[in-house]
């Protein structure tokens, strides 16, 4: 008996080969590949087949993978006396033709969105047939092997579309012309999903701890390169902090395009997650009826932070401040400044120091984080402050705060009121975010 090693082919190699039974006879030709996610996500569970004589009308049929061998010839074949059997309903399965060539997905792996011209095949030995039938070696086919077809990567390159363009000719000629491109794939573990059911609603298979260790940056460009129903579906899969980060990143124009959908309460849940200045910026962008029923919504505390930052303008020192930063009293120790950290709620990656206060609110010093994780917990904070204290107040321009950050080569630069008293902090990252946006 022949054997043969595992064997690659490609969705577009397999479209309309002829399926025979165990005589030889034709029964169809495939049309389809069938992939049951829920099952398993990583192999065909079958191939739908146009039946010779068939109309239209019928219910398609599969030859389930596992009745199916692989002739010394190449042919495919049913074995014994299994035959095809009809499709109770063929919109349960992730059809590869239908619902992933000439799509978008999702490249995980390399935070991009790409467009599948063409999807590789695996023919793998899977066990042995029944009694009689030979066994079946590792990597070896033969006729008397249950077939799997895995999934092994998408084409999103030239050569796939050589190989559709020149679907219908001998599969050797083809080859040969597409292998004269460079390969441009994806390995099918770094790719997730974006595909449509029968009213052309949009479904997700999309792994949340993916998502979820994707930078904030990456997400934003992926919503950006989607298509409209695509992004509206991915975007409402995200839970409300990672959809928060997401949506500071993207245009105003984009955030308001996102939320339209979404109703007032759904909105103050991911506003309530978003940096108070950046909620600001995206609420200052809604009619004001919208932007007033969202406030509505959100928690009170929340709220009274997002409200107070809305009744600057844009381009004061105001306008860009966050009342995300930690202040302690200025006779606070070490100690004290660690256990303010523990209970910040805001996101610990954008802090760089910790601002001394009096009674009154008043600003009265600033200390490096660095220093206050270095120093021995009893150390006064007053100890560790800068000898000199860069601030501004809150009408001054943009234009002023970015000379100050470049001139004193700050990363926090703390905004007070007329009274001197800390109203916000302005951190590099928003300086820096605010001058691309000049750009």
């Amino acid at each position: 008996m022949t054997k043969r090693g595992n064997q690659l082919t490609s969705v577009s190699a397999l479209m309309g080969v002829p399926v025979a039974d165990a005589s030889g006879r034709t029964l169809g030709h495939v049309r389809e590949f069938a992939v049951s996610p829920p099952v398993d996500a990583n192999h065909v569970q079958g191939l739908v087949l146009r039946l010779a004589g068939a109309s239209r009308s019928d219910r398609p049929s599969m030859a389930v993978v596992g009745d199916l061998e692989l002739t010394a010839t190449g042919q495919l074949r049913m074995r014994g006396q299994a035959t095809p059997k009809p499709i109770a309903n063929e919109d349960s399965y992730l059809l590869l033709e239908r619902d992933l060539l000439d799509q978008q997905i999702i490249d995980v792996h390399g935070h991009k969105v790409v467009r599948v011209n063409d999807v590789d095949l695996v023919w793998e030995a899977a066990g042995t047939g029944g009694a009689g039938d030979a066994p079946c070696a590792a990597k070896e086919l033969n006729e008397g092997c249950v077939l799997s077809l895995r999934i092994a990567e998408v084409e999103v390159g030239t050569r796939g579309a050589v190989r559709r363009l020149l679907k219908g000719l001998p599969a050797a000629t083809v080859e040969r012309a597409a292998a004269r491109f460079k390969t441009s794939v994806i390995p099918w573990d770094f790719v997730d999903l974006i595909d449509r059911d029968p009213s052309r609603r949009v479904k997700l298979k999309i792994e949340q701890e993916r998502l979820e260790k994707m930078h904030p940056s990456d997400l934003a460009d992926i919503l950006e390169d989607l298509a409209p129903a695509e992004r509206q579906a991915l975007f409402t899969s995200l839970d409300e902090e990672v959809a928060a980060e997401a949506l500071e990143e993207v245009e105003p124009r984009m955030q308001k395009s996102l939320t339209e959908a979404l109703d007032s309460e759904q909105v103050a849940g991911i506003v309530e997650e978003m940096d108070p200045a950046a909620a600001a910026d995206f609420l200052s962008e809604l009619p004001d009826e919208r932007s007033e029923a969202i406030l509505e919504e959100m928690d009170p505390e929340e709220r009274q932070d997002v409200e107070e930052l809305l009744e600057y303008s844009d381009g004061s020192a105001a306008g860009e401040m966050t009342k995300d930063y930690i202040s302690v009293g200025q006779s606070a120790k070490v100690d004290d400044a660690i256990k303010a950290l523990r209970d910040f709620e805001g996101d610990l990656e954008t802090l760089t120091h910790v601002f001394l206060v009096d009674e009154q609110e008043v600003l009265r010093g600033v200390v490096a984080l660095v220093k206050v994780l270095l120093a021995p917990p009893d150390t006064g904070l007053g100890e560790l402050a800068d000898d000199h204290i860069v601030s501004c107040d809150i009408h001054t321009n943009g234009k002023k705060v970015a000379e100050l950050f470049d001139k004193y080569n700050l990363r926090a630069l703390p905004v007070v009121d007329e009274e001197k008293k800390l109203a916000g902090v302005i951190y590099a990252e928003q300086v820096i975010a605010q001058l691309r946006t000049i750009v």
